[in-house]
């Protein structure tokens, strides 16, 4: 990774949260929220987007890896009071479930 990578890195590591999904779902209703596996480091993911790596994310998305989060999440996510991590990537927010 090179230094211009690693401030991006840094930056995007500092704009993450915890988030409780009750402050989620208008970005859900918006149709913007993308669920990342917890196998994979959000803000890796994140850097991907802004770089607009085609070719990962589809991979991701193929795979599924990442989604878009669809009503069966939404019903999971309130039921259960799910908190997650998450960071915006204008003009998508994603998130990865708290361990």
């Amino acid at each position: 990774m090179n230094s211009s990578d690693e401030a991006l890195k840094q930056q995007l590591n500092m704009e993450t949260g915890r988030i409780a999904w009750p402050e989620l779902q208008r970005h859900y209703a918006r149709g913007v929220l993308i669920k990342v596996a917890s196998d994979l480091d959000l803000v890796d993911v994140a850097i991907k987007f802004v770089k607009d790596d085609k070719s990962t994310i589809e991979t991701w998305l193929s795979n599924g890896s990442i989604a878009r989060a669809n009503d069966d999440d939404a019903k999971t996510w309130t039921q259960a009071t799910a908190v997650f991590w998450a960071i915006v990537v204008a003009p998508w927010v994603l998130i990865q479930e708290e361990k």
